[in-house]
């Protein structure tokens, strides 16, 4: 069986385990526009893989992923342009449950999603491993959400999601 091929991401399957691997570390694995469907892509790909019972999801280099790309960011700003800022606000929806939809590609993935977490982990990166079945965490890695520093709340799904993981920590 081939597998996909993908610009952002690597993918290697061996003994039924899909490793998948965020493959941008010289900007530390950002998540830019490609990044966000190769992911959905993949997962859905694992899914439906009969060969694949298990996918560990990781980072290329130093970093594990330093969350939205910030180029991302600056092409979204010219995408919802419009003088009518009720369109430009309903542009900016359509994109936002987009991309939330690429990450729950993962939480609905039937097989089992491990995350192995190292160096920086750090805003849409914690929505990210917060989609995943179990988070395996390097002695080095750092979590922050970068958000509040600024006095803003991040996006609905990364808190809801990062309540729900620590929530069910505490429990254990």
């Amino acid at each position: 069986m081939s597998l996909p091929e993908f610009n952002t991401l690597t993918i290697a399957l061996s003994e039924h385990i899909a490793d998948i691997r965020l493959n941008r570390p010289e900007k530390s694995n950002a998540l830019n526009a490609t990044m966000w469907q190769e992911i959905r892509q993949v997962f859905e790909w694992v899914d439906c893989s009969p060969d694949a019972r298990v996918a560990i999801l990781s980072g290329e280099g130093k970093n594990f992923c330093a969350g939205i790309d910030l180029a991302m960011l600056t092409g979204i700003q010219q995408q919802i342009a419009n003088p009518d800022g009720a369109r430009s606000r309903e542009t900016l929806r359509h994109i936002i449950l987009d991309l939330q939809a690429c990450l729950s590609s993962i939480e609905r993935c039937r097989k089992p999603v491990l995350a192995a977490i190292h160096g920086a982990c750090i805003g849409g990166a914690l929505d990210l491993v917060t989609c995943c079945d179990m988070r395996y965490v390097a002695s080095d890695a750092a979590f922050s959400i970068k958000e509040i520093d600024i006095g803003m709340r991040a996006g609905p799904g990364c808190l809801d999601r990062f309540s729900t993981v620590i929530s069910g920590a505490l429990r254990v």
